[in-house]
């Protein structure tokens, strides 16, 4: 299978390169151009952007246990639609992913289920209990790509001390939810101003701040490599930029939501613009976007976190956090950061495929000759609305409905296959 891809802006930060160029793609991996071959397949990318598929590393994707909010198939399927080859999927199902058996089970589905790659996350702790380690090492050996408990700290600091080393002794990151829980004391949204007025108990900045530092001081003392996951406030932005400048092991990412709404663009108790970390003061989310800027932040992810209509319908208290993001983060980043000159399409394209394949240790991201070719086309010209009804996740949970928005994922190609292609000419 020969397929060739013409015309387009070719983003490779592996490389550096930015420029139009074609690519041409035997087998799956990416190989030279020869003149004399003959294509299967042309597709003409003439006015988009032709990066390595991008990998988003943090996705819920509900499955098992919590069929009815996604499964593997409707997951990785609004993955390929947002234009990700590769997704990194939390632990946090039900039964959580804290055996190899678990871990060699979700890979042995995704072969048949899933429209992307599937990279599993173990937990850190049996059940996501915080009391006793999981075996990390069995894990690893079985495909496990980082370890995370994501959506609940290790609130035990010992315990946690050798988690992180148990995942240093197998070249492994952990993806670190940073949430005092002590702190937490049931809080649903920004402490403030207008959690008052909602009459809804506030969440302080110290909620997320304590345990980042806290884990930095953990990631420091082991020398493992710690992954701050969706970071959220002006103060743990400016501690991982002095760790990094200590030259402490640590990462971070931030989310398109985190980047983009605060706390006062929430109209009411809309359960929809409910997630944790929740949406925080402008100043943080001036500073969340300096850091991403600067390199302070790694990687841009969704923190996708589809939940059923019922669910989001409870009230703002009761309503579980998060929202989805896989069809979302491309246009989002693109209208708000790429056509504003914030960052470059191939900054974009470093932040959302390069920099998480790295930070997992996974070998994609580049577009280079012998590659797997994972590649992602996009057309940032294409003006649509985004409407919730059109989602191919099982989930509609999003505070992006109705917003006009720019950059359309035309093709997603998985391994020199195309897993979605753009039809419609809305």
């Amino acid at each position: 299978m020969v397929l060739r891809i013409i015309n387009g802006r070719v983003l490779d930060p592996s490389s550096g390169t930015d420029c139009i160029k074609d690519l041409c793609i035997r087998d799956g991996v990416f190989c030279d151009l020869d003149e004399g071959m003959q294509a299967d397949r042309i597709i003409d990318a003439e006015g988009c952007y032709v990066m390595p598929g991008l990998v988003d590393m943090h996705v819920h994707l509900r499955d098992p246990g919590y069929e009815y909010k996604e499964t593997l198939s409707t997951g990785t399927a609004a993955a390929v639609k947002g234009g990700f080859t590769a997704v990194v999927a939390m632990a946090n199902t039900m039964p959580v992913t804290d055996t190899a058996e678990k871990i060699t089970k979700l890979l042995e589905r995704s072969e048949t289920e899933c429209s992307c790659r599937l990279l599993p996350v173990g937990s850190v702790t049996l059940g996501l209990k915080g009391e006793e380690l999981a075996d990390m090492d069995a894990m690893a050996r079985a495909g496990a790509v980082a370890f995370s408990e994501d959506g609940r700290p290790v609130m035990n600091a010992e315990l946690y001390r050798r988690g992180l080393l148990a995942a240093k002794r197998n070249g492994k990151a952990v993806l670190d939810h940073a949430e005092d829980l002590n702190l937490l004391a049931g809080g649903t949204m920004q402490a403030g101003k207008k959690a008052k007025e909602l009459g809804v108990p506030g969440v302080m900045h110290c909620v997320e701040d304590v345990m980042t530092a806290r884990d930095i001081i953990l990631a420091k003392e082991t020398g493992a490599h710690l992954h701050l996951c969706h970071v959220s406030t002006k103060d743990s932005v400016r501690m991982v930029r002095l760790a990094k400048a200590a030259g402490i092991n640590v990462t971070a990412e931030c989310t398109p939501h985190h980047l983009i709404l605060s706390v006062d663009d929430m109209p009411g108790a809309d359960s929809n613009f409910k997630m944790a970390p929740p949406l925080r003061d402008p100043e943080d989310v001036i500073a969340v976007r300096e850091g991403l800027v600067d390199g302070t932040l790694d990687a841009i992810a969704t923190d996708h976190a589809p939940h059923s209509a019922e669910e989001k319908a409870r009230p703002f208290a009761k309503t579980p956090n998060g929202i989805v993001g896989l069809e979302t983060a491309v246009p989002l980043i693109i209208t708000e950061f790429v056509r504003t000159s914030i960052i470059s399409p191939l900054r974009m394209a470093e932040l959302m495929s390069l920099n998480p394949s790295r930070l997992i240790g996974y070998p994609s991201g580049t577009l280079g000759m012998g590659a797997a070719a994972d590649v992602t086309i996009i057309d940032p010209d294409r003006e649509y609305v985004i409407d919730p009804s059109e989602f191919v996740s099982k989930s509609r949970n999003t505070p992006y409905a109705g917003r006009k928005v720019f950059g359309k994922v035309m093709y997603t190609i998985v391994g020199g296959k195309v897993a979605y292609e753009e039809r419609s000419t809305k």
